[in-house]
Formats: structure tokens, sequence, C-alpha cells
């Protein structure tokens, strides 16, 4: 194993004080008591306390998994069909999944809001249809990277020769040769689905981001905890996708032993 040198070891300690002390200095803040003296939970306290916070958190929750699902279903085949047969059509999917980049938050809000069917437009899960444009850049990125370090046409083959179709050849075969991929994609799509705020602020729909925007305004202590809280519970929902996979195979493993 290669040893790391005084230089990536100064940018690994520098990179993680850029992002621990700012967020342990907002920590320190937010433990404040009353009127900022001595040092308590009650701005923690407080956030629970707040009308709406359950509520506006179980719809992200629900928008940021159905995101998921929406956009592992949209991109994996897509991306792997390009891989095998579909060369000649990726110069144009590439394009397709660019644009959300160079296309405002405003201008995709208002001009597909429109396309949407009536009854969607009317429930907070039309945002999913748009978080999925929003991430299709970072999520293409992603799987298409991991597919280029298999040797995707050779699992293929195999599988096929066992008899295998195709939906359970890209179930049980590509998909956990390119878990770590899989999995980025899916962190790249929750985390946005749970910090949008554009979207859903333009179309006036609850979501926990609108939510946080609005009472963040009543209490500054209150508002830091939050976020801090935020941060921190982001992190720990995208841990568990990644540490839920490996629990369930070690059990399997101590079962069979």
């Amino acid at each position: 194993m290669r040893k790391l040198s005084k230089f990536n070891i100064f940018t690994l300690i520098f990179a993680a004080f850029f992002f621990i002390a700012p967020l342990l200095g907002a920590f320190g803040y937010a433990l404040r008591g009353v009127n900022g003296a001595g040092h308590s939970l009650v701005n923690f306290r407080w956030i629970f306390q707040q009308q709406g916070f359950y509520t506006n958190l179980g719809v992200s929750l629900r928008l940021a998994a159905v995101t998921a699902l929406l956009v592992m279903v949209l991109m994996v085949p897509t991306v792997v069909f390009l891989h095998l047969g579909g060369k000649r059509w990726r110069r144009l999917i590439e394009f397709v999944c660019l644009v959300p980049i160079v296309v405002p938050v405003v201008s995709l809000a208002i001009g597909a809001q429109i396309s949407m069917p009536k009854w969607l437009q009317s429930t907070p899960y039309e945002l999913c249809f748009f978080y999925v444009i929003v991430s299709m850049p970072y999520v293409y990125r992603a799987v298409d990277i991991g597919l280029q370090s298999i040797s995707l046409s050779t699992l293929v083959e195999a599988s096929q020769s066992l008899g295998a179709s195709g939906l359970t050849t890209l179930r049980l075969v590509i998909v956990p040769a390119i878990r770590s991929a899989v999995t980025g994609a899916l962190f790249i799509s929750i985390a946005l689905s749970l910090g949008e705020y554009a979207l859903a602020s333009l179309l006036h729909f609850n979501t926990f981001p609108t939510w946080v925007t609005n009472v963040s305004q009543e209490n500054i202590l209150g508002s830091i905890a939050l976020s801090v809280s935020t941060l921190i519970g982001a992190w720990v929902v995208l841990l568990l996708i990644v540490f839920l996979p490996k629990i369930r195979s070690l059990r399997k493993v101590s079962v069979n032993v």
C-alpha cells in the first residue's frame, strides 16, 4: 500500500478542519441557553416543538425515497444499454442528461409543471419527477463510471449462458457489480431531494427545506440548532443506505454458518 506523503496528510488535515471546524462552532453556538446564557439543549428541544416538523420531514423523506427509486429504474438500465449495444445513442443521452445543468430551475418549474397530469399537479409527489431531472447529470456520470470499471459484456454473456433473463441479469449480476456506483448515485439523488428548496418554493409545496426557511426566522439560535441537526440527520440517512446492505449480508453469513 502506498504511503501518504506529507503534502497529502496536510491536505487531509486541512480538509477535515475546513469541514469539521464550522460544524463544531455552530454546534457550540446552538448549545447556548436562553438569551445566550449558559449551555443547554433548549434550542434542540425547540425544533421538535415547532408545528409541522414531523409532517414536513415525512413529506421530504417520502419524496427522497420515490425519487431514488425512479432515478435508479430510469438511469441504470439506460446506461447499461448504452454500454452493451446502444453506443450510437450515447451522445444524445449525454446531451439530454446535461440539459438540466443549463436550464434554470425557474424555467423547469414553470415550464415543465404545466405538462404534468392534472391529478399530479395537486400533490407534492410532482416534485419527484423534477428531482429526477435535476439529479440526472450526476447519476448518469456515477453509473457510467461504475460500468466502465467492470467487464460488462463478459458478465452479461456468462449470465445469459446460465439461462438468466435480462431483468435477472440486471438485478443479480450487474447492480451488485457496480454497487459502489449505485450507492453514490443514491447519495446524490437523496441529498438533492432532501435539500432542494427552489422547486418546492416556486411550486408552492410544503417540504422540509421550505419549513426550515420559514421557522428559522423566529429563533436565531434555534435556526442554527436546526441547521446542525439537519446536516447530521442527512449524514445518518446516507450512512444507513451504505451499511444496511452490509449488515444484512453479515446476518445471512452468520445464519448459514
